[in-house]
């Protein structure tokens, strides 16, 4: 009977032969992935069934054993999928868990399925199969992003806001304009995940702990057999790297950062000095005390998880950066921090499309804000540069006292008398308001990439070829 503080505890009964003393409780907790990597349950049975069917085709196994690990690989998915399997902590992951099982189900042939084959590879398989998945899963997400944005961008295509720098009115924009701004940020994180799905699709399975192995397998067969383009070309590189998990979290976080941007902005827009718009109920909550408020929290969450995000890509970074070539069980800490960030990135991508889908803009507040900003300075610079033959500098400077004026007056550029106009620069003739007109002046951004609405209309025409087709 064992005593003291590894009572109770129970080696992994497949792995226990090497060893005399059973784990001490802390080493139980700390050994055991049961708890997180369960996720990798359908990769798993999949990387199962495709070792398997390969090892009967290069009659490593018999046709009644591949038969028999098939049929129990089958139970086994149904039994997870129904909530009848009982994952056990001692059996420490998820590959010795469904081994375990797969051999009280079907006996001896269970013990045959590892051959040629280490939970090295297995792991390495079925984490990038899992993360191919969930780039797919993101991908799909984005794009429904992008395609709720764009619908907003045609909408408000000729709504007049004030751009700004700094956090200060700059010249006026489109709302729509400001939309296909987070369009094509999108753009950008869907394609950093298509580039990592690209790296990380090709196969470890078969390099078995580290050194390949003696079996006549078919690794091209099981690599395709599981969808990778590939076969992985070394053996130590194929179960120690994790940098594509890296680079799934790298890209994670930039798509983070940018819904992070967007949650700002709702927030500053939701505000009561601004009011360009406003969210639902769907998408707010109120305050426990104070009854007139409407926080907004989705966007204020999103914002957020940014954080996590990063923290997740820091962790693995950290995890890795010290580990010699090959496999060391620190990998193990690669799991939670990736599953984290996807589910995170997965949740902020729904939260912000149904916020898109759900504002309500306030297009007259959004052109009064640009009016009352002196947006259309840069307009008056430029006219003067045309229309008097003033040196840019020489206009800006002009321009920057004639705002002076109009502050001091507590007036709009264009509610300026002509005659106090004159007397800064006799030059000036009343076609100058002409372009102090704040949709004329966005009208006049014609530029390729600007905000004309006309050019927006155009960029949604385009980015729906690029995007959404």
């Amino acid at each position: 009977m064992s005593s003291g503080p590894n009572r109770g505890q129970r080696r992994n009964p497949l792995l226990r032969a090497r060893f005399e003393a059973e784990p001490a409780p802390s080493m139980t907790r700390i050994n055991a992935s049961i708890a997180f990597d369960k996720r990798l349950w359908a990769e798993d049975i999949a990387g199962s069934k495709a070792h398997s069917a390969m090892l009967v085709a290069q009659k490593i196994l018999s046709p009644e054993d591949g038969a028999a690990i098939a049929q129990g690989l089958e139970r086994i998915a149904l039994e997870i999928e129904n909530g009848e399997f009982p994952f056990r902590e001692e059996y420490e992951d998820i590959h010795m868990n469904v081994e375990a099982r797969l051999s009280e189900l079907i006996g001896a042939a269970a013990g045959r399925l590892h051959t040629a084959r280490s939970r090295n590879d297995q792991v390495a398989t079925d984490f990038r199969l899992w993360v191919r998945a969930a780039i797919d899963r993101l991908d799909l997400a984005l794009k429904r992003l992008q395609e709720a944005l764009i619908d907003r961008a045609l909408e408000q295509a000729a709504t007049v806001m004030p751009g700004f720098t700094h956090l200060q009115t700059a010249q006026p924009v489109t709302f729509g304009h400001h939309c296909l701004a987070y369009v094509e940020m999108l753009g950008r994180d869907r394609s950093r995940f298509a580039d990592c799905r690209r790296r990380l699709n090709e196969s470890p399975l078969g390099a078995a702990a580290l050194a390949g192995t003696s079996f006549p397998i078919d690794r091209e067969a099981t690599s395709s057999a599981l969808g990778f383009d590939r076969p992985s070309k070394n053996s130590i590189d194929a179960v120690s790297d994790r940098d594509f998990a890296l680079e799934f979290l790298s890209a994670a976080a930039i798509a983070g950062m940018h819904l992070s941007r967007f949650g700002e902005e709702i927030v500053i827009w939701s505000s009561e000095p601004f009011r360009f718009v406003a969210l639902s109920g769907a998408f707010t909550t109120g305050s426990s005390i104070m009854p007139q408020k409407r926080n907004p929290d989705a966007a204020e969450l999103v914002r957020a998880k940014a954080g996590r995000l990063n923290g997740s890509l820091v962790a693995l970074l950290t995890v890795m950066k010290g580990l010699p070539l090959a496999y060391g069980k620190d990998m193990q800490e690669d799991k939670v921090p990736l599953f984290e960030a996807a589910d995170s990135l997965e949740l902020s991508l729904a939260a912000t499309e149904g916020m898109v889908r759900d504002m309500r803009i306030d297009a007259v507040r959004l052109r009064r804000a640009a009016e009352e900003g002196y947006a259309n300075a840069t307009d008056l610079a430029d006219w003067l540069v045309r229309a008097l033959g003033l040196p840019f500098r020489e206009a800006h400077e002009l321009t920057g006292r004639i705002v002076r004026l109009a502050e001091k007056r507590g007036v709009s550029l264009g509610e300026l008398p002509l005659s106090e106009l004159q007397a800064l620069a006799p030059a000036i003739t009343s076609e100058i308001y002409g372009v102090l007109d704040i949709s004329r002046s966005v009208r006049s951004r014609k530029s390729f990439g600007g905000t004309a609405p006309e050019r927006v209309r155009a960029a949604v025409a385009e980015a729906r070829r690029r995007f959404l087709e």
